[in-house]
């Protein structure tokens, strides 16, 4: 959350340089202010762990939250009760009138399938196409991720030569990122998949960008140019035992896997795994609940998601501004698009003209405020 102090304070200017949010009064006292509404699409088998892991994020937060929980209703999920689902979740049919601030799409463990033999994916994609008009902003995690920049982008995964598994470091792309304020330098995240996105391909893309990788791992965080969609190739959300859970499995089964890197102690099943990723987990879901969610949501729901058509000339200069970017990047080579629907256009997401480019601009409403003091004469 914010710190509110006087516009004028000189304090200001120095926090902002810092990259430090600071909300005037000026905003603070126009501020409307309401429950966020955010959705999350379970598509993880151990629903129960997943949905715990990620509420503990989402309830880490000065922010006030109502949270819908979403399952496949094309899918039968076997390591849940019914009377779970039933009491506690809800189906696309019964949510696809209603709007949300916020939306949030798990991992699932159906990565070395192709998208479209998934049996959910004709569901999942009339999910994904609904969020364009009724969701203002969607977190992607892991294979959710992955399905995300590929239906909305055309992005595609790739099969690896071996599970990537272990808790690995990462460096910061985009320094300037909002979702990356208050993150050290260098940070560390879990991740666990068969599979994985190229950095080029994200980075020919005229409607996409890089905001953290790994240098064993890959890509880890990338998101539209819009900020309309987040795609998290990781698992920040993991307790400091889940990698464990997953090694012991997989070693049960007889499958041939390495130990999980840099987790535990010495590289030693035999030591308890330690846990360096909390802290920059917690920041990640914070910061996008913050500043691409809650400081930018429309206060009337059936907004979210929506142009205003007032806007419409706003839009167009944002546009405008990005353009230099938008040529280079158009005039790369580009694979065809393996879905149908087309990627969204700049202008969905609307912005401050003086803003930084992928982040609400806390000052872009300061009004010009005399100074509180005379100016130092001996300077």
């Amino acid at each position: 959350m914010p710190i509110r102090i006087p516009d004028a304070l000189p304090a200001t200017d120095q926090l902002a340089s810092e990259n430090i949010f600071v909300m005037t009064e000026y905003r603070a006292m126009h501020q409307d202010i309401r429950p966020l509404r955010v959705v999350l699409l379970n598509l993880m088998p151990t629903k129960i762990a997943t949905e715990t892991q990620i509420l503990r994020k989402l309830s880490n937060t000065p922010l006030q939250i109502e949270i819908t929980l979403l399952r496949m209703a094309s899918h039968d999920a076997k390591n849940v009760s019914e009377q779970h689902l039933e009491t506690f979740y809800r189906t696309f049919d019964e949510i696809e009138h209603e709007h949300f601030d916020g939306m949030i799409i798990t991992g699932a463990p159906v990565e070395l399938l192709e998208f479209e033999d998934v049996d959910y994916w004709p569901e999942l994609c009339d999910i994904m196409e609904w969020t364009r008009t009724h969701v203002h902003s969607t977190l992607h995690i892991c294979w959710g991720a992955q399905a995300g920049i590929y239906y909305h982008y055309g992005i595609r995964k790739h099969e690896l030569p071996a599970k990537v598994s272990g808790v690995f470091e990462h460096r910061q792309i985009k320094l300037t990122s909002p979702l990356l304020r208050g993150f050290d330098d260098r940070f560390w995240a879990p991740h666990s998949r068969y599979t994985e996105v190229h950095a080029e391909d994200i980075e020919r893309h005229p409607h996409l960008e890089l905001v953290a990788v790994s240098d064993e791992a890959g890509v880890y965080i990338a998101k539209s140019t819009n900020s309309r969609h987040f795609f998290v190739f990781g698992h920040p959300e993991y307790d400091r035992a889940t990698l464990n859970g997953e090694y012991e499995r997989d070693v049960a089964r007889g499958l041939d896997i390495a130990v999980p890197a840099h987790y535990y102690p010495d590289d030693d099943p035999s030591n308890p795994p330690s846990s360096n990723w909390r802290a920059h987990a917690q920041l990640l879901y914070t910061n996008w609940l913050n500043y691409y969610v809650y400081q930018t949501t429309p206060y009337d729901i059936q907004n979210a998601g929506e142009v205003e058509t007032s806007k419409i000339a706003d839009a167009e200069a944002h546009r405008a501004k990005l353009g230099s970017r938008s040529m280079i990047a158009t005039t790369l080579e580009s694979k065809p698009k393996p879905v149908a629907a087309p990627a969204p256009a700049v202008s969905e997401f609307l912005r401050p003209e003086n803003e930084d480019d992928d982040g609400y601009d806390p000052y872009s409403d300061r009004r010009e405020e005399p100074p509180l003091f005379e100016p130092d004469p001996w300077r």
